[in-house]
């Protein structure tokens, strides 16, 4: 199993690090201290982790800002992907925002908060089914013309739709959700390893009550963790996969880490196979 994936150009190392709970979900609920925060994330970088995922949504551009106390100058290798597309207008539900004219604004607003020239990897949080997807990629690839994006990636879309993006702009990523117990997004999956699209599965440790008994008769028997068999099973699902799970506790850090050097036998895969009893 290779310990990197590609993203477009770049190799990244397959764990990356999911950025949102450093600011927990300001300013409708704390997060951790500042210095606990900034101490994860040195930490997950320090480990290895290439890929932070971050967006300007995620308590109000606090997020971004956070990254870029803690690490700007961003060290070499380190890929800091964000997204624009969602918003949040004060009642704490998520609502898609893809008016053109937004979507760059908010790309000139990451770029001021994460101190960059240019976005290695900028993600469409969602597609704004209000707005022609076409008029959305159009606007993604201008920036990409404009040098102010280095790469595009989009989020919670079908395989359909990703390939109309494609007709009008390179896409290298695709962030879905996607875990042991929500396998609905399989198909595409397997077309972005086809692609070689890199895939980001979001919220990677999630586990439904019907599925977690099973899950913890594996670590129970391979003496260790929940978590870590849920990471390790979706490193093993695809060559593209990277998870980017995320902690605001340096020691779910840690475990979260230790999942990279676990590999799955024959036995515990079978017992992770949906149809399995």
């Amino acid at each position: 199993m290779s310990a990197t994936v590609r993203i477009g150009d770049l190799a990244v190392a397959r764990l990356g690090f999911g950025a949102m709970r450093l600011t927990g979900r300001l300013p409708f609920g704390e997060g951790p201290d500042r210095d606990t925060a900034i101490a994860v994330v040195r930490r997950a970088v320090e480990a290895g982790c290439q890929l932070l995922d971050t967006a300007d949504a995620y308590s109000l551009g606090l997020n971004e800002e956070l990254l870029a106390e803690a690490l700007h100058p961003f060290p070499d290798g380190v890929v800091v992907a964000t997204k624009v597309g969602h918003c949040r207008p004060g009642d704490g539900a998520w609502v898609p925002l893809g008016r053109p004219e937004y979507l760059k604004q908010q790309a000139h607003l990451c770029l001021m908060r994460l101190r960059l020239d240019s976005l290695p990897l900028l993600q469409l949080h969602r597609i704004d089914p209000r707005v022609p997807l076409a008029d959305q990629a159009g606007a993604l690839r201008e920036l990409v013309e404009q040098g102010l994006v280095e790469r595009v990636g989009l989020s919670q879309v079908t395989v359909e739709q990703l390939e109309e993006f494609r007709q009008v702009v390179p896409v290298v990523s695709v962030q879905n959700r996607y875990n042991l117990s929500d396998r609905d997004d399989e198909e595409l999956v397997d077309h972005c390893e086809q692609e070689g699209i890199a895939f980001l599965p979001w919220r990677p440790l999630w586990l439904s009550e019907d599925d977690e008994p099973r899950l913890r008769a594996v670590a129970t028997r391979l003496g260790v963790t929940a978590a870590q068999v849920s990471l390790a099973w979706l490193l093993q699902r695809s060559p593209v996969m990277l998870p980017i799970p995320g902690t605001a506790s340096p020691e779910h850090l840690e475990e979260n880490l230790a999942a990279r050097d676990l590999v799955l036998d024959e036995e515990a895969l079978a017992q992770l196979r949906p149809d399995s009893v």
